[in-house]
C-alpha cells in the first residue's frame, strides 16, 4: 500500500484515479461484486487456470458492463487450492471446531463458521502478527504466499484436500482506471489490450499455480506435518459447508441475481475451459 489506504481501498483507487492500475483481491471489498462469488464457492474450483479462464470469460460477457462498470478489467484470475494451516493440526473436519481461522473474503469466512471455525477476516499482510498475538489459530491461503510471509515458521500443520476439487480458492483482479485507459493513444491500448484479457488471465493463474510448489517444498523441507484429506473425508467437508452455499444463493435471490442459475453457469465455464 504504498500510494496509502488500505487493501479494501484499492479498488476505489483505481475508480477514482488515485492510482492508474490496481490488483487486489475482489473479496476484500465484501459484498460489492456479488457476481464474482461464484467462484469462491466452497468445492467450486476443479482447476485453477480453467477456473481462472472462467472468471475471466464471465467478466468479458457480463462482469464488464456490470459490477466492473466503473473500471477496466485487464485480467481476472484465482489462485491455487486452498490449504489450511494451523498451529495444531486438522486431519478430520471435528479437527477444526473452535479454530480461531483467518478468512480472506465474505464466501470464504462464511465456509469456515459453517465447518465449525470461528472465522476471522483480515488481509493477507496481517497474517504474522494475528498468529504471533494468538489473535487466530491458524489461516487459509494457498501454498504459493506462504513463502512471503514466512508461515511455515509460524505453523507446524498443513492440511490439504485430495480428489479433483478444492476446498476454496479467491478471486483476484488487475484493473485500471477507466479515463487513464481511454487516454492512451490507440497503438498503447492496443498493446495493453494484446496481452490482457484470457491470456493474463491464464498467465497469472498458471504462475501462481506453479509457485504452490516451492512454498510447500519449504514446509517439507522444515519438517512440518503435511495432511492430505481422502476423498471419503473431503466429502464430509463438501457435505458440512452446503448451507453456506444456500445462503449465497438466498442472498443472490434478494439482490435480483439467479444464484443457482450463476452456479451452473459457471460450473459450465469451468468445464468448458478443461477444469
Amino acid at each position: 500500500m504504498a500510494l496509502g489506504g488500505r487493501p479494501p481501498d484499492l479498488m476505489d483507487q483505481a475508480v477514482d484515479g488515485v492510482a492508474d492500475i490496481v490488483m487486489t483481491v475482489v473479496g476484500y471489498t465484501p459484498g460489492r461484486f456479488p457476481k464474482t462469488e461464484v467462484f469462491e464457492l466452497p468445492f467450486m474450483m476443479t482447476d485453477p487456470v480453467a477456473t481462472s479462464k472462467a472468471f475471466q470469460e464471465l467478466v468479458e460477457t457480463d462482469l464488464q458492463d456490470g459490477e466492473y462498470s466503473d473500471v477496466k478489467v485487464l485480467g481476472a484470475w484465482v489462485h491455487g487450492p486452498g490449504v489450511i494451516h494451523t498451529k495444531q493440526g486438522v486431519s478430520k473436519l471435528e479437527d477444526i471446531e473452535g479454530k480461531k481461522l483467518r478468512g480472506p473474503t465474505r464466501v470464504i469466512s462464511d465456509m469456515l463458521g459453517e465447518l465449525g471455525a470461528t472465522p476471522v477476516g483480515m488481509p493477507l499482510p496481517a497474517i504474522p502478527e494475528a498468529l504471533s498475538k494468538g489473535v487466530i489459530d491458524g489461516t487459509v491461503i494457498p501454498w504459493e504466499v506462504t513463502r512471503a510471509i514466512k508461515l511455515s515458521e509460524l505453523v507446524t500443520n498443513h492440511t490439504e484436500f485430495g480428489g479433483k476439487e478444492a476446498l476454496y480458492t479467491a478471486t483476484i483482479i488487475i484493473v485500471m482506471n477507466k479515463a487513464k485507459y481511454d487516454s492512451l493513444p490507440d497503438d498503447i491500448r492496443a498493446a495493453i489490450d494484446a496481452e490482457s484479457g484470457q491470456k493474463l488471465a491464464e498467465f497469472a493463474a498458471q504462475v501462481m499455480y506453479d509457485y504452490d510448489r516451492p512454498g510447500r517444498d519449504i514446509a517439507e523441507k522444515a519438517g512440518n506435518t503435511i495432511v492430505t484429506l481422502d476423498e471419503a473425508e473431503v466429502a464430509c467437508w463438501e457435505t458440512k459447508a452446503t448451507p453456506v452455499v444456500q445462503r449465497w444463493v438466498k442472498d443472490m435471490e434478494a439482490k435480483g441475481i439467479d444464484g443457482m442459475a450463476l452456479i451452473e453457469q459457471a460450473k459450465g465455464l469451468i468445464k468448458k475451459h478443461g477444469g
